[in-house]
């Protein structure tokens, strides 16, 4: 059987991961699956196939480590997935504004680096609103991401970025009613989706603060969105996960994220999602190789 390797996190305690679900299509397909933490160093990679990148949500936390072991899994001749350029890009969220010039409407953001207290009547300024969400550019499961609504969130995302990297946002309003949409795509086709809605009093829609998840059949609008998004993309991922939100002024989806490194790809969510994904693979792999 060829090998492949699925790579998570070390200690995956809190976090709520079923890429399980896809290891009895793999074997099927001949795969012999083993998850393994891209962290350890007694690895060798060399003896894989192939290796796809999966559950690494502690990666931004060492991040140029991480993209190092990822050139060394490449440089022994294993296929990686997704492109490692492609994750490159995809790790700094400032590939939204580049989403923005190839025509896909991207919740409105700006950049900086430095935040002070006093810096939100700027952003307010420029975004044309008061209601602003501050993150970091490289993160995951919506780490240092505050509203910037009263002085005590705005002195954190001072303390949080006083020399670091950040991007503001306007808040979508949707997500407190409606929630964020998430469209999965498997070898660029559609496979399913899913509604993410954050608990009462929050506005983060991860599981790991709350959000509840619910299986989610597309609108014609939305599937459309997704799939503009996909096209205005350079490059041909495997997988990837569409987030999109309803704008403020309810005309178009905004493209909140793109993710193509590590998404949580709710493969419980639907019974035919595992099987779809090792079909996929297995058509990315023989393509490739």
């Amino acid at each position: 059987m060829q090998r492949c390797a699925f790579l998570t996190l070390e200690d995956p305690t809190g976090y709520h991961i079923d890429d399980d679900l896809a290891v009895p299509s793999f074997t099927e397909k001949g795969w012999e699956i083993h998850t393994i933490p891209w962290s350890r160093t007694d690895v060798d990679w060399a003896s894989f196939d192939a290796a796809i990148v999966r559950s690494t949500w502690d990666y931004h936390k060492q991040a140029a480590r991480f993209f190092a072991v990822l050139e060394d899994i490449r440089a022994r001749g294993v296929l990686l997935f997704n492109d490692l350029d492609l994750m490159r890009w995809n790790a700094d969220k400032q590939y939204l504004a580049e989403m923005a010039t190839r025509g896909v409407p991207v919740v409105p953001t700006v950049y900086g680096k430095g935040f002070a207290p006093g810096d939100v009547a700027h952003f307010a300024g420029i975004l044309g609103t008061k209601d602003l969400v501050i993150k970091p550019v490289v993160g995951a499961n919506a780490e240092r991401t505050w509203r910037l609504d009263n002085l005590s969130h705005r002195e954190a995302a001072a303390n949080a970025f006083a020399s670091d990297p950040f991007m503001v946002q306007v808040f979508a309003e949707a997500v407190e009613e409606e929630g964020e949409l998430s469209l999965f795509f498997f070898d660029g086709v559609f496979s399913h989706a899913i509604r993410k809605q954050p608990r009462t009093g929050d506005f983060r829609v991860q599981e790991e603060h709350g959000g509840m998840i619910a299986a989610h059949p597309p609108k014609p609008s939305q599937l459309e969105a997704a799939r503009a998004v996909m096209a205005a993309l350079h490059g041909s991922p495997l997988y990837a996960r569409v987030d999109l939100i309803r704008s403020n002024d309810d005309a178009e989806w905004w493209l909140m994220e793109l993710e193509l490194i590590e998404p949580s790809m709710y493969l419980r969510m639907d019974k035919g999602a595992p099987a779809r994904f090792a079909d996929a693979f297995d058509r990315h792999f023989e393509r490739m190789r």
